[in-house]
C-alpha cells in the first residue's frame, strides 16, 4: 500500500508537471491516510487528501504547467480523517485552523511541514478561461484573481456552507452514478460559496506580492494568533512584518480580507466559540481567558461575530 501511494503521488506530480517528487526521500516523511484524485483535464483537477507529516521538512513547489493559465484552490483541515478520534495521536498533531488559500498555477512556494503536522485537504486546480465562463460578468470585483501575470496570495475562513459541501464530496458512495458529473459539480459549489465569501472582503487595491511579504504577514498573523488575550499594539506588529504600518496593514489586507484588528477580533471570537463548543467552559471563563475584564464587551463583541449572546449560542452547539 505504501509503495502504491508513492506511485499515484509521483504520476500525479508528473502529470501536474511538477518535479518536486522526483526524489523519493520526501515522500518516506509523510504517512498519508487518505488519497483520491478527480481528473477532470484539461479544464480541472480535484485532489482530496489526509496526511501527517513524521518528520519535519520543506520543499520547493515548482510552478504547475498542466494548465497554462490557472488558479490553485485549497481547502484546508475541514474534514475529519478519523485521526482526531485516535487518543494517543490527537495530543501530539499539529493542525492549522480551517482556512481556503487561493494563488495563481505559476507561482513558486516554499511547502513547509513541522513534525506531526495533521493536513486535509481539497485542492482544486482550474482553468482560468473555464472559471471565467460559469463567472460571467459577475467576474469583474475579482479582477486580481484572473490577471495571468500577477503574483498574490489570498487567505479566507472557511464557511459552514463549505464545509457541508466538502462532506457530502468525502462521504458519497464509491459506487454513486456519474462520479465525474458528481465532482465537476461539487467543486463548483465550493468555488460559488468561497465567492460569496471573497465578495465580502474588505476593499483594498490589489498590487504584487513577494515571498518575503507573504511571510512577514504570516508571520504577523501567527502573533496575533497566539496573543488572544492581549492585542499586540500596532508597533509590536510593525517591528514583527519589517515594514512601515502603511504597507503592513495593505499587505495583510489583500491576504486575509481583513484589517488588523478586524482580523484579531474575528479570530478571537472564533477561538472563543470553541472553547465554549469544545471544551465546555463558561461564558465568563471564556471572557476571561480571553483578556476581556468586562464581560457585557464580550457579549456584545461575540453577538457581532455569531449573531447570538454566547450563552444562547453555547446552549445550542453542544
Amino acid at each position: 500500500m505504501r509503495k502504491k501511494v508513492k506511485d499515484q503521488m509521483l504520476e500525479l506530480a508528473e502529470k501536474l508537471g511538477v518535479p518536486v517528487f522526483e526524489q523519493i526521500s520526501p515522500l518516506n516523511a509523510l504517512q498519508f491516510n487518505y488519497l483520491r484524485t478527480i481528473d477532470l483535464l484539461p479544464e480541472m483537477i480535484i485532489m482530496m487528501r489526509s496526511l501527517v507529516a513524521k518528520e519535519a521538512f520543506s520543499f520547493r513547489r515548482e510552478p504547475i504547467t498542466v494548465i497554462k493559465n490557472g488558479l490553485l484552490f485549497s481547502f484546508q483541515n475541514v474534514f475529519n480523517d478519523g485521526q482526531e478520534n485516535v487518543a494517543d495521536l490527537a495530543s501530539n498533531l499539529q493542525q492549522e485552523r480551517s482556512h481556503v488559500r487561493i494563488t495563481p498555477l505559476h507561482m513558486t512556494s516554499e511547502v513547509r511541514f513541522a513534525k506531526q503536522a495533521h493536513i486535509k485537504q481539497i485542492t482544486i486546480i482550474i482553468e482560468m478561461a473555464y472559471l471565467i465562463r460559469f463567472l460571467g460578468k459577475d467576474r469583474q470585483p475579482f479582477g486580481y484573481l484572473f490577471d495571468a501575470e500577477s503574483t498574490f496570495w489570498i487567505e479566507e475562513f472557511m464557511s459552514p456552507e463549505i464545509a457541508s459541501c466538502i462532506d457530502q464530496m468525502l462521504n458519497s458512495s464509491n459506487t454513486i452514478s456519474f462520479p465525474d458529473l458528481f465532482y465537476s459539480m461539487k467543486a463548483l459549489e465550493l468555488l460559488y460559496f468561497l465567492f460569496n465569501n471573497l465578495s465580502r472582503r474588505e476593499s483594498v487595491s490589489h498590487q504584487q506580492v513577494t515571498r518575503d511579504e507573504i511571510n512577514k504577514v504570516y508571520e504577523v498573523r501567527n502573533a496575533m494568533a497566539a496573543s488572544l488575550d492581549r492585542a499586540l499594539s500596532i508597533s509590536e506588529l510593525v517591528k514583527i512584518s519589517g515594514m512601515n504600518e502603511l504597507k503592513l496593514r495593505k499587505v495583510f489586507t489583500q491576504v486575509f480580507g481583513k484589517g488588523l484588528y478586524a482580523y484579531f477580533q474575528y479570530i478571537r471570537m472564533e477561538e472563543a466559540a470553541r472553547l465554549l463548543r469544545e471544551e465546555h467552559l463558561s461564558v465568563s471563563e471564556v471572557g476571561y481567558r480571553l483578556g476581556f475584564s468586562n464581560l457585557s464587551h464580550f457579549g456584545r463583541l461575540f453577538e457581532e461575530h455569531k449573531g447570538m449572546k454566547p450563552k444562547k449560542w453555547s446552549s445550542q452547539n453542544h
